[in-house]
């Protein structure tokens, strides 16, 4: 199977009450760890570069590993995702160089700024056969070059999407009800909630719209006291539980990014690995035990908090 845009997964996902899991990748393990568990649970996946990950791993590099997942994984259907699109050039590199779907991220900018970019690269995708995310509101937080400070970040406002959708005709939407990039999501003693009421709003005005969440991870406690225990400061990281991302998927949201997860699982195999193997050096020894965590990770999520298994 080639890669394919998310058009046909949004609509089954909509109507079948699941969502679909969004990775960032990033090399090579993280890609045969997010695809392996999906074609052993039968997943469609959306698998999503960053402007970091490009300027990390080098455009081609990355295109190229995901369509050797593609071909080792030919039964379930794969997405190549452009994460934050700063602007109009980026997202038409990633076009004309083999993405099938581009996220704008014009958040930062005006109403009526953002619509005007917007439609520019959806005006050039579409021609391209690509599919566009647009983004209202603003996620607090860190990932990669995005950094909002809690101050700065702003819900998006019901009242707004059915202009923005009708204008710029994207085929998605990334909405803030309360998510957060990086593994700071919320603070000690505090009750992580999302605004589940303007999500409800939202799907309202846009029946049958796909939605995103973006700042999605759940920031397993395992990982972080894993790398906590050898070595790692991380205090205070929490995430988004697990059971409100999993509400959210039987909602309208139909793509849930999760990044912070899988870096955390990696990060913390490897500071074990060398914790109890000081001795050892080379690096497949201890990039194949991380490759494997990823993997269970990703098989958590797409049943347990996505559940997408079964619909590829």
């Amino acid at each position: 199977m080639a890669l394919v845009t998310s058009a046909e997964m949004f609509k089954k996902a909509y109507e079948g009450g699941y969502a679909i899991g969004a990775f960032n990748v990033n090399n090579m393990e993280i890609v045969q760890g997010i695809t392996e568990a999906c074609k052993e649970e039968k997943a469609p996946v959306i698998l999503q570069v960053s402007k970091g990950a490009r300027a990390y791993a080098n455009h081609t590099y990355l295109v190229k590993l995901v369509e050797a997942a593609v071909l080792e994984c030919p039964e379930i259907p794969v997405v190549l995702h452009l994460d934050h699109g700063p602007d109009f050039e980026t997202c038409k590199s990633c076009i004309d160089g083999g993405f099938t779907s581009v996220m704008i991220d014009g958040s930062s900018h005006s109403f009526k700024d953002n619509i005007e970019l917007t439609k520019k690269v959806v005006e050039y995708a579409h021609a391209h056969g690509v599919v566009v995310e647009g983004e209202l509101g603003t996620l607090a937080g860190i990932e990669d070059d995005v950094q909002v400070s809690a101050e700065d970040s702003s819900y998006t406002r019901p009242e707004e999407v059915e202009e923005f959708v009708s204008k710029t005709g994207v085929d998605s939407l990334a909405i803030a009800i309360g998510t957060s990039h990086g593994a700071y999501k919320f603070k000690p003693g505090t009750e992580p909630q999302l605004r589940f009421d303007i999500l409800e709003d939202i799907s309202k005005r846009l029946p049958g719209f796909p939605i995103v969440l973006h700042g999605s991870s759940s920031v397993p406690q395992n990982y972080v006291t894993m790398i906590n225990e050898n070595g790692g400061k991380m205090p205070g990281a929490i995430g988004v539980p697990e059971d409100q991302l999993r509400k959210a998927a039987s909602l309208a949201v139909c793509k849930i990014n999760i990044d912070s997860d899988l870096r955390l699982a990696m990060t913390g195999t490897i500071r074990q690995f060398f914790n109890e193997h000081p001795d050892k050096f080379d690096p497949r020894e201890y990039l194949k035990p991380a490759r494997a965590n990823i993997k269970e990770l990703v098989r958590h999520k797409l049943v347990n908090v996505l559940g997408c298994n079964g619909k590829a």
